[in-house]
């Protein structure tokens, strides 16, 4: 029977959105090492899997970045960085800047093919009706949900003309409130459902992993309410039952009422770390200005966290990349 969780990570974001412990503002001296460590590796056809931690040195931010992982891991699950120098960099060297501070937090790993470490969010005229199309491909509005890596990072180079906000919810929070609510309803999201991951048509591209699940006392959360309604396109995938329906309707009800979101409007230069396990995220709709060199641009990074943590079994495996791989230097 599912239980409630509680913790630091059971926050709403009515109760924490004027508190400045989640927002850390760079210094001075962060920025100069963050431009020193940049012309270390600024060379001409320079590789991002070339440029380790030990490259890019950040003698006093590394260990600021590091307790970021701490917070992540054992706090609320997110912060928002705050001052890198974007402005005045090409995009390749703001790339190269941004990668750099992932290597002090965790191991990146590809997001879609194998060359695609870094995805730049932005509107690519796409169809988001193909199943095929990623949310962050268009200027729609996201919907809540986790990613598939430890944790997501993103790196606000401009933000959207209008919208574009965006917003987060802790996953332990709702989760408590549906065994609350409806038990019943709790107890079948800690049963394994079918997700996709939208990297084909072939059997790799299906996966299953529960909702919720607690280990050690933990809980850990993976949902993408649009990856698990297309999941049935999947050969052997059953269609979803008026109870899944019910449950994901009342998750999604919780998501977004007024008791628990926290929304974030980006500035140039701010990151946000999220705990893929224990945040989920959304994004309202967005215009864009006009001038191609004016529109909306994040970068994304997918992060694997260095550190053992508890993660039940179809967790492990259930990302883009498992896990074991990463931490194994494939993506380093």
């Amino acid at each position: 029977m599912a239980q409630i969780v509680g913790g630091p990570a059971a926050w709403r974001g009515p109760e924490i959105a004027d508190l400045p412990d989640w927002k850390i503002e760079l210094t001075p001296a962060h920025v100069a090492e963050l431009h020193a460590a940049l012309a270390g590796v600024d060379r001409p056809g320079i590789g991002l899997r070339e440029i380790t931690k030990e490259r890019f040195p950040l003698p006093t931010l590394g260990t600021v970045l590091a307790g970021i992982v701490d917070e992540l891991v054992d706090g609320r699950g997110f912060l928002l960085l705050r001052g890198v120098p974007v402005e005045g960099l090409t995009e390749r060297q703001t790339e190269l800047m941004y990668w750099g501070i992932g290597l002090h937090v965790g191991i990146p790993i590809h997001q879609r093919g194998e060359d695609d470490l870094l995805i730049h969010v932005r509107d690519q005229g796409v169809d988001r009706n193909d199943p095929l199309v990623r949310g962050f491909q268009t200027a729609a509005r996201l919907d809540y949900h986790a990613d598939s890596s430890d944790v997501v990072a993103l790196l606000c180079i401009r933000p959207a003309m209008r919208g574009g906000v965006s917003t987060i919810i802790s996953s332990v929070a709702v989760h408590d409130e549906i065994v609350r609510r409806r038990p019943d309803l709790a107890d079948l999201l800690h049963e394994p459902w079918w997700h996709d991951r939208r990297s084909g048509n072939g059997p790799e591209s299906f996966f299953q992993c529960p909702i919720f699940a607690i280990e050690d006392g933990r809980l850990f959360a993976h949902y993408g309410r649009a990856y698990i309604d297309s999941a049935p396109r999947g050969e052997g995938v059953p269609e979803l039952t008026p109870q899944q329906i019910e449950a994901m309707d009342l998750l999604d009800e919780l998501d977004n009422s007024p008791d628990f979101p926290l929304n974030m409007n980006f500035a140039p230069g701010d990151i946000q770390f999220l705990n893929n396990y224990t945040i989920m995220h959304a994004r309202t709709d967005y215009e864009d200005y006009p001038e191609p060199e004016r529109k909306r641009d994040l970068i994304r990074l997918w992060l694997v966290l260095d550190r053992e943590l508890g993660l039940p079994k179809d967790f492990v495996e259930g990302g883009i990349v498992p896990r074991t791989v990463a931490r194994h230097g494939a993506a380093r």
